[in-house]
């Protein structure tokens, strides 16, 4: 059954969000949808505990961010976790690399757009989604931290989400570190704004850190990630019968 849409792969998330469709065809959006999630559920599930870098697609090689989206990204591998991605180029090519470059395993939840948005060539494992919510589950559900390098929208439509999912305790307390002091500081000031204004908690200020030295960072993932939930490496076993293998 066609969506009428196969020539713009940006439009899936516009057709499911545009109103009343045929009762009929309401049913293959949420198939469609539901089949995304099974295809993503099974990539994923040998891909061992992550923590996900958000990070603009427009930083390109010769950009100082993207050496250091590398360098985060090495210093995860250290701490035994796989890094996700959006799939993307830019900063999340940068963090996939530099997993790859440091013997560890490097996976993503591409996204279907007509622009910025094709995988990346360091990726052992990724599934490309249709839609930005199943995309989001898919980063959210196998992580236990998350580090936001600079970026623009898309980064901080992940971001909050993340922050939201932790605030209203939809997710456990897992760390959120922005790294990039000048580039996130205004952001310092909008939250203290919204404190002032009595939209946030101040607890809530306390959900992320903000910093330029990667060992702070990572000193925080660790005692926030892995200290804090006894995190080991959990290694569900394939089975044959289904065609599964684990992620090397």
């Amino acid at each position: 059954m066609s969506d009428g849409q196969t020539g713009n792969p940006g439009q899936h998330d516009r057709v499911l969000l545009e109103g009343p469709h045929s009762r009929k065809r309401e049913l293959w959006l949420v198939l469609r949808a539901l089949r995304d999630f099974i295809v993503g559920f099974r990539a994923l599930h040998f891909v061992g505990p992550c923590v996900t870098i958000f990070g603009s697609a427009r930083f390109g090689e010769s950009h100082p961010y993207y050496a250091l989206g590398r360098d985060v990204a090495a210093r995860v591998v250290g701490l035994g976790f796989t890094v996700m991605t959006g799939g993307g180029p830019g900063l999340m090519e940068a963090a996939n690399r530099g997993a790859r470059e440091a013997g560890g395993r490097s996976v993503a939840c591409n996204i279907q757009l007509p622009f910025e948005q094709a995988p990346n060539p360091y990726l052992d494992t990724w599934v490309t989604c249709r839609h930005f919510f199943v995309r989001k589950v898919l980063l959210f559900k196998y992580s236990y931290a998350f580090i936001a390098l600079p970026g623009g929208m898309g980064t901080l439509d992940e971001l909050f989400e993340a922050l939201t999912l932790i605030q209203t305790r939809k997710i456990e307390s897992f760390p959120v570190v922005l790294i990039g002091r000048a580039y996130w500081e205004p952001l310092r000031g909008l939250l203290q704004h919204l404190l002032a204004e009595g939209t946030i908690s101040a607890p809530d200020l306390n959900l992320l850190l903000i910093t330029d030295n990667l060992d702070e960072a990572m000193a925080h993932i660790s005692a926030n990630a892995v200290k804090a939930f006894g995190l080991k490496r959990r290694s569900p076993r394939p089975t044959g019968l289904l065609g599964e293998r684990a992620v090397s």
